[in-house]
């Protein structure tokens, strides 16, 4: 989910729409709508409770604190202090800023790299989604190349520091930083006994308990071959994230090829994966956010195995051939509603076939 590949939030996790169905739920209880513009996106927050508008408030702080200890656009936040000490000397950080690291290597280890924090400079080297967007030259790529490895991240824990092994190399927690905000958010609410709640920021989406009127949340999934509002089917959730990752929203065109924004930390180029939409769906929105950009590089029917293998997660992948993969935790609340496309339903008779 992000509107510019340089910065923190507005990065290789692209910004995907999703439909929310009756957010305007009738109901005697106070609720409060809070829109703001935060992490570099649209941010919505829906609240149910007697205190709603101040949580809002509340949760509105959080986010801006985030902001200011994460974005790459401002100097003085912790991110920008890491990335100019590269090859130098380690930086004490917030807690809140080493776990999102700490989570961010622990993903890119899982997913064996397709993943990978360190890939600002070749973010910044294509600038999809600016005006400044280009195809490099495969030297130049090659050289920001050097500089990706999640391994040359550097953790103590003890001193709670973080350094990057080589100069010019450089931190971007865009990929995940806007899961630990919604996490944060939810914690928040949790705390003061919310019960109901949507959280949405620029497309990472928590669904907090039920709707007031007893239903679950239900999140459409954007159809990545139509304009934004078309879905291809509708999921349905309660206390569950659901973060997507996509090939449509930033990109641009050069003779006649698309080039998007969802960059392969192993090539340098925006990743060939027969995958278009990926959707992660979590108790956790880190863990989404974490995945959801690696498992849309990866191989469809291994991405479904790794998913399957995690305990808690799930996942909506839909291919360039529009098929619709569904783990097994999540076949009974997903309803396929467009018939352009095929629901797989055994992943593993069809890579045998």
């Amino acid at each position: 989910m992000f509107q510019s590949t340089a910065g923190i939030f507005i990065t290789i996790n692209v910004f995907i729409v999703v439909i929310i169905y009756a957010l305007t739920v009738h109901t005697k209880k106070t609720s409060i709508v809070k829109n703001s513009y935060v992490l570099g996106t649209i941010v919505h927050i829906q609240i149910f409770g007697n205190r709603s508008k101040q949580l809002a408030e509340k949760a509105l702080e959080k986010l801006m604190d985030i902001d200011d200890k994460m974005s790459v656009f401002k100097d003085y936040s912790e991110i920008s202090k890491i990335n100019r000490n590269a090859g130098l000397s380690p930086q004490v950080i917030s807690s809140d800023t080493y776990f999102v690291i700490k989570k961010a290597v622990e993903y890119a280890e899982l997913l064996g790299g397709s993943f990978d924090p360190t890939i600002g400079p070749l973010t910044s080297l294509w600038n999809i989604g600016t005006e400044h967007e280009r195809i490099p030259q495969k030297d130049e790529i090659d050289k920001k190349l050097s500089l990706v490895n999640y391994k040359d991240i550097i953790l103590d824990e003890g001193t709670r520091s973080i350094k990057l092994k080589y100069k010019n190399q450089s931190i971007d927690v865009g990929g995940i930083a806007k899961g630990f905000a919604a996490d944060t958010v939810k914690g928040l609410l949790s705390k003061h006994h919310v019960k109901s709640a949507l959280i949405d920021l620029g497309g990472n989406i928590f669904a907090l308990g039920r709707k007031c009127s007893g239903d679950l949340w239900s999140i459409g999934i954007q159809n990545p071959f139509k304009h934004r509002g078309e879905y291809i089917g509708i999921v349905n959730v309660k206390d569950k994230s659901l973060v997507t990752s996509g090939n449509y929203q930033r990109y641009f065109m050069n003779s006649g090829k698309k080039f998007h924004h969802i960059l392969d930390p192993k090539t340098g180029y925006p990743s060939e994966s027969s995958i278009v939409s990926a959707s992660i769906i979590s108790d956790n929105s880190i863990d989404g956010d974490g995945l959801s950009t690696g498992i849309y590089i990866m191989d469809v029917h291994k991405s479904m195995d790794l998913i399957e293998s995690l305990p808690g997660i799930d996942a909506i992948l839909i291919t360039n051939a529009k098929k619709v993969y569904i783990t097994s935790g999540i076949v009974e609340n997903f309803k396929l509603t467009d018939n352009e496309f095929k629901y797989i339903k055994n992943y593993e008779q069809e890579r045998i076939c």
